[in-house]
């Protein structure tokens, strides 16, 4: 009989706070709700200002708010099924949607990067060029470093989640974890890893 690949089968469980007691439980639940709506109407709030305000729409503050929008996307990506969890101690998580946790929190994580690195890149110029600024990091020039800091994020987020998808995991597979983090996924396959931690480090590097 061949061996199979039984990735559909498997069930991925999230232990990041299965011991809580139930008081402690309720804590947690309340904080991170709290921590999270933060989050969001700051963000939020943040993105608003700089549309409304005609004096934001500069280099500097339209980087911010793709910051912030990058932000709101990345922290939706975890809390809300971390919350549901938590709510309904159902550790489960899906296969799909454990590798589709993985590919977003890829894709947000090294987006934040990549526009804190472009933001820090406007800094220099306004600092060291403030009489070409404005020649320098024009409207067009802005669009294209954030479509680019968009489309390495994508690319990079898609190989990786790519890598994760020719892995078999034959057992249930067990986070310490309330998400899907790519390196103990990657661990807990039954197949061979050594292509996956390789480009894993090419990738961090």
């Amino acid at each position: 009989m061949e061996p199979r690949n039984d990735t559909q089968l498997s069930e991925f469980l999230l232990l990041g706070f299965s011991e809580n007691q139930p008081q402690i439980r309720f804590l947690i639940f309340g904080l991170f709700l709290c921590m999270y709506l933060a989050t969001i109407f700051g963000n939020l709030f943040i993105i608003m200002a700089i549309i409304v305000d005609s004096y934001l729409h500069t280099p500097m503050y339209i980087f911010l708010s793709n910051l912030s929008f990058a932000d709101i996307c990345f922290t939706s990506t975890t809390i809300p099924q971390m919350l549901v969890n938590i709510q309904t101690q159902n550790k489960d998580i899906t296969y799909a949607c454990c590798i589709t946790q993985v590919y977003f929190l890829l894709l947000l994580s090294v987006l934040d990067v990549f526009l804190l690195t472009v933001m820090a890149y406007d800094r220099y110029v306004a600092i060291c060029h403030p009489l070409r600024y404005m020649i320098i990091m024009n409207i067009r020039r802005c669009g294209l470093l954030i479509l680019a800091c968009w489309i390495i994020s994508v690319l990079n987020s898609l190989l990786l989640s790519f890598l994760v998808l020719r892995l078999s995991f034959c057992t249930d597979v067990e986070i310490p974890h309330f998400y899907c983090e790519l390196n103990q996924v990657v661990h807990q396959a039954c197949s061979d890893t050594f292509l996956n931690d390789i480009v894993i480090y090419i990738a961090a590097m």
